[in-house]
């Protein structure tokens, strides 16, 4: 889009057979009020909102340039809601981090050094395709800012990432794409006033899949000879970029506003220290002892401003103050750099080539997996590695790229490595970044999870810090690591090169140091750190003052960074050749393949099955998608016991008839007990097994005997067609239910035909509801017994029916008793006075009002009638209910007798 207020312009970079990619710059819509604001698209697909304001007033009391960068990344930006719990972006990520320090590193030299107003670039994610990193687009959203904003600005800068991918080098490259790449680069430059492109910022690291595709693909080795080759490869793409910049600065910068700068010191006040203190500091600048040395240059300076207080005196004593310790500063950067440009000579007295004294060794720390102790001169960092299960590997939180993180390298340098007091707590910026290049210098010789099954947590711990404390980080990785019994593919190494350059008689000299010391570092043209294996450059990060390195002195840099590498691998082999034995205190690790269908019976249901393996064994268990199974412990025994049980699970193991096992109970029920055999497998113990366990007494109730968890000594009786599996006790396989002894049942009387009519069978005694207190339940009247009769009985009283016998579940069970046959009943008409009573009363009794049933109150111990639910004629007659009473009390008092007659086949 773009309107009246609106300018944008375009960058094209063509990759050839990998496509093209463009950039855009659009600025006038958003953040109008900023100095400088740039909204920078890659595709259309992500998008970057840059803005640069300075401060209209300069800080007081600030020797620096105030210059902040930062980095929001807006999860909204992936699509998603912040994982915290107030669901809010908080503090910046590894990466936002990261992307300030690539965009500060070339900006920064760019402004004046003496500005003391304060510059704020802020770049904010605002969307971001998946497949695609926003660093880059970042750094040229805040080059781009920050040229129109109307700041002296010596800009603009372009920067990109560059992939080797099949031999070629690919600018902007997908995170699908670096999958495939064996070396990436991250160069920025700007154009210089001759025309050229001036590399300002490198940072360089092998991929993660470069061993392999190296080694074992067509993937191009990334050696010195190549790495400079993309250096200069990434030149036309920073063209490119900073003329589209510039096309927008035309379009659409601010007017280039007056800032008050304020000088360092003042040429009479530098000339007045340089004679004061020269001839002192020429010789205190050659001792070798940094402490030392710092303490005689003290001395120095102290001097000098005793005698400069009685001097100078239209200036205040806090500018006295600023301008000797700014010019005194210069003084010495002057004379090493003299000394080294004229005579070769540094300030120690090595020459340029010279390594400090180099020292090496491990196991320094007790109980730790891996520990490893590295000194460069007086450089010392102490590498501690831990060992642990993948599961703890570091989940990634970013807007794109990996998800996970199995090698994690942090450093840390604490203020006494320099012998200064400061403040501890969370990592700065600097810590952050030094991590991330020994980290990068470390991943491509970090064994596969396969190969090493281990999530890996590398610190290095600056514990004397003199220049390149980041490459001492490196060397003292790869001991701990070896210490720590890791197999890494190749050990790696790290130097840290400087440059100095100027003229010499008339014509300018180029020199290169190796094993930079801090203060040539800060005197320096150029800070120029590698690290590498013996065959190719693993990471490398650079940073230079210059408005630009010529190729060849590049390539000496390197090649001069290989000699001093290998020494150092040198020491490293003769401290220890190879992965040592695994600690005692690191977690043994074993690796099963499973088919993916049995991960579930593996896990079990709601993970009961996988709690229970490591419950059982102490082991710690994690299984992945593809079937891996990773079994953990702190001793192998364990470890090996949870693996044999997985086994079991997946080659179960189907139990034939006779074989004896110690099972554990996981179920009880009312007929029996399950018991586990091995996992997976499970059998019934019938209850009828399971008094046994008693002596054959009977067994009311499984749980009086068993309860789940118990252990029990079971033998398979046998497993039917569907694979369901019968146990016994031992002693007591294929043996018969034992039957319970019971009293003899009273023969029935059966009254035939054939007897005497006579006869009368008395009424069986009623039963009765007893309640709690027997005592009082005994004086209930016994309720009046229930009459029986037939559909086709005439008049004849029926007798009382005989009442049911409530079979327990174990008579149910029995298999000795077969099922009765049902019998018919037949009511005969041989009562004769029970036959007398009249159809027609027994009609009337039917219509009438059933006797109210009477209910026992506890409470009270007295019986009370139910609510009645009423005949309508007897209610309404009480002389008509008293009669119909009194009849069925006299016709209940006579004797009544049940006749059944059986049916006899002919």
């Amino acid at each position: 889009m773009e309107g009246p207020d609106i300018t944008a312009v375009e960058a094209v970079i063509d990759n050839g057979k990998f496509g093209k990619r463009t950039l855009r710059f659009e600025t006038g819509r958003l953040a109008q009020q900023a100095d400088g604001a740039v909204a920078a698209y890659l595709d259309e697909d992500s998008m970057i909102l840059s803005t640069t304001v300075a401060g209209h007033a300069p800080k007081e009391n600030y020797d620096f340039f105030p210059l902040t960068v930062d980095v929001q990344e807006k999860m909204y930006a992936a699509g998603r809601i912040p994982g915290s719990f107030f669901r809010r972006e908080g503090r910046p990520s590894t990466e936002a981090i990261l992307a300030c320090r690539v965009i500060d590193r070339p900006l920064r030299p760019l402004f004046p050094h003496t500005l003391r107003n304060e510059v704020q670039i802020t770049a904010t994610v605002l969307a971001v395709d998946p497949d695609d990193s926003y660093d880059m687009l970042a750094l040229n959203a805040a080059s781009a800012s920050t040229t129109i904003s109307g700041l002296p600005f010596e800009g603009p800068v372009g920067g990109l990432r560059l992939a080797l991918i099949d031999g070629q080098w690919v600018a902007f490259p997908r995170w699908s794409e670096r999958e495939k790449a064996t070396f990436e680069l991250v160069v920025a430059g700007r154009i210089t006033p001759a025309n050229d492109v001036a590399i300002a910022m490198i940072e360089a690291g092998a991929g993660k899949n470069a061993w392999d595709l190296i080694y074992n693909g067509n993937g191009v080795k990334p050696d010195e000879k190549v790495v400079a080759e993309g250096i200069e490869a990434a030149k036309p793409f920073i063209r490119t970029l900073c003329d589209a910049i510039n096309e927008l600065k035309k379009k659409a910068a601010k007017p280039t506003k007056e800032f008050q700068l304020f000088p360092e010191y003042t040429d009479e006040f530098y000339k007045r220290v340089e004679e004061l203190a020269a001839a002192d500091l020429d010789p205190a600048l050659v001792i070798a002892d940094k402490i030392e040395r710092q303490e005689r240059v003290r001395e120095i300076k102290e001097k000098v401003a005793q005698t400069l207080a009685s001097e100078f005196e239209d200036m205040s004593d806090e500018e006295k103050d600023r301008e000797l310790g700014n010019a005194f500063k210069a003084l010495q950067r002057s004379i090493v750099r003299r000394r080294v440009l004229e005579k070769g000579e540094r300030i120690d007295g090595r020459g340029l080539k010279d390594i400090r004294t180099l020292s090496a060794e491990v196991d320094v720390v007790p109980r730790v997996h891996g520990s490893s102790l590295f000194q460069r001169g007086e450089t010392q960092i102490m590498g501690i590695t831990t060992l642990g299960m993948l599961k703890m590997r570091q989940e990634m939180d970013a807007l794109s790229g990996p998800d996970t993180k199995r090698y994690i390298h942090q450093y840390n340098m604490p203020p006494f490595s320099t012998g200064e007091t400061g403040r501890l707590g969370s990592p700065k910026r600097r810590e952050v970044g030094h991590g991330d290049l020994a980290e990068r210098a470390l991943v491509p010789v970090i064994p596969s999870e396969e190969e090493f099954p281990y999530a890996i947590r590398q610190v290095s711990e600056a514990m004397g810090s003199n220049g390149s404390t980041s490459m001492g980080s490196v060397c003292a990785s790869t001991l701990a690591l070896l210490d720590a019994g890791v197999p890494l593919r190749a050990p790696v190494a790290g130097i840290s090169m400087g440059l100095m350059s100027g003229e010499v008689n008339g014509k300018q000299v180029f020199k290169i140091l190796t094993d930079i010391q801090g203060a040539e570092d800060a005197f320096g043209d150029m800070d120029f750190k590698v690290a590498g294996t013996s065959e190719f450059v693993t990471a490398l990060q650079l940073d230079t003052k210059l408005d630009g390195i010529p190729a060849d002195i590049l390539a000496e840099a390197l090649q001069q960074a290989y000699e001093a590498r290998s020494t150092i691998l040198e020491i490293i082999n003769e401290c220890i050749d190879g992965p040592a034995e695994l600690a005692p205190s690191a977690p043994r690790i074993l690796t099963l393949h499973v088919p993916v269908d049995k991960i579930g019976e593996i896990i079990g249901p709601k993970g009961k099955m996988i709690n229970q393996i490591q419950e059982d064994t102490g082991a710690d268990i994690t299984i992945e998608d593809d079937g891996t199974v990773y079994i953990a412990s702190d001793e192998g025994e364990a470890a090996q016991k949870a693996s044999d049980v997985i086994d079991q699970i997946v080659n179960p193991h189907v139990p034939q008839a006779g074989e004896r096992f110690t099972g554990t109970v996981v179920k009880t029920t009312s007929f029996g007990a399950f018991v586990n055999l091995t996992p997976g497998t499970d059998g019934l113990l019938h209850i009828s097994q399971i008094r046994n366990l008693r002596d054959g007494e009977r067994v009311e109730r499984v749980e009086d005997v068993l309860k789940e968890g118990d252990s029990v000594d079971v033998v398979v009786e046998s497993v039917d067609e569907r694979g369901k599996i019968s146990l016994a006790i031992p002693g007591f396989e294929n043996e018969a239910p034992a039957r319970e002894e019971r009293p003899a049942r009273r023969p029935r009387r059966h009254y035939e035909d054939d007897e005497d009519e006579g006869s009368v069978r008395p009424a069986r005694r009623p039963r009765r509801r007893m309640s709690d207190d027997d005592d009082e339940a005994q004086e209930r009247p016994a309720r009046r017994p229930r009459r029986h009769y037939e559909e086709d009985d005439e008049e004849p009283a029926r007798p009382a029916r005989r009442p049911r016998r409530r079979m327990s579940d174990d008579d149910a069970a029995e298999d000795d008793y077969e099922p009765r046959r049902p019998r018919r009943r037949h009511y005969e008409d041989a009562d004769e006075d029970a036959a007398s009573e009249d159809r027609s009363d027994r009609q009337e009794r039917e219509r009438s009002e059933r006797r109210p049933r009477r209910r026992y109150d506890d409470e009270e111990r007295s019986y009370r009638p139910r609510r009645s639910r009423g005949n309508r004629e007897f209610s309404a007659d009480e002389n008509a209910y008293r009669e119909y009473h009194e009849d069925r009390v006299e016709r209940s008092e006579r004797p009544r007798r049940r006749v059944v007659r059986r049916r006899y086949e002919d």
